[in-house]
């Protein structure tokens, strides 16, 4: 099934604009639900998003916004640079695994109240501001580790990409715009539909409901550290 998926999405990068923009959005989309290391963001910003008890639902979007933009520009700089340094696209070897598997393991036994975090001590600035320096941070280490399990994904897009940059420019950033748009897409959504599952059926910031989402999310980022480790 996953592999007629992505041969639908790779043909239908080659049509006609409206189904190529429609092709990159779902490689976006695809990029995070069929890839077990992007997958592990949604626990990551729902997570998140329960420990901040200032979020409402415009609140939780922005957040959950940042985040995965800073995964995205993470992503794109670790990129270019292993380009660079003629080394394979996102390929930082075990460094970049091990690097984001101890921020999944610190802030997955953070969200299972098994190591006590101060944010404000972390990010000293009002909560408001430190909430989203936080987000996009979180974004910017975990875009570090993705390297050659994104850009499995991302090839046929990039080479689509850059050969219309050559003679269409315009295309070429709306078909990278499509696939950010499907990317951050899934993200936001998660992270927007839990606060609002909260806000409707009341859980408390401290309530018993409330801490065993926020344990549930933990135990599977440190599950989504020991694939990396593994992988």
């Amino acid at each position: 099934m996953l592999e007629q998926i992505l041969t639908s999405l790779s043909n239908g990068l080659s049509q006609s604009l409206g189904w190529a923009l429609l092709a990159a959005f779902g490689w976006g989309v695809v990029s995070i639900v069929f890839s077990p290391c992007h997958l592990a963001s949604v626990p990551l910003v729902v997570g998140f998003i329960s420990t901040r008890e200032d979020a409402s639902t415009g609140r939780a979007f922005r957040l959950s916004l940042v985040f995965s933009l800073g995964v995205l520009v993470s992503i794109a700089l670790i990129g270019l640079i292993t380009a660079a340094l003629g080394r394979m696209f996102g390929d930082l070897g075990a460094v970049g695994n091990v690097a984001v598997a101890v921020v999944f393991f610190v802030f997955g036994l953070y969200l299972m109240d098994l190591l006590p975090l101060r944010w404000a001590n972390v990010f000293p600035a009002s909560t408001k501001r430190h909430g989203m320096t936080a987000a996009v941070s979180l974004g910017l280490v975990f875009g570090i580790g993705l390297g050659p399990c994104s850009f499995a994904f991302l090839a046929p897009l990039l080479i689509l990409v850059f050969g219309q940059a050559q003679v269409d420019y315009g295309l070429a950033v709306a078909l990278l715009g499509a696939f950010a748009l499907g990317h951050c897409g899934v993200i936001d959504l998660a992270g927007t539909a839990a606060q609002k599952a909260q806000t409707f059926v009341s859980w408390g910031g401290h309530s018993g409901v409330t801490r065993w989402v926020r344990r549930a999310c933990g135990a599977l980022v440190v599950l989504a550290g020991v694939y990396l480790l593994l992988k």
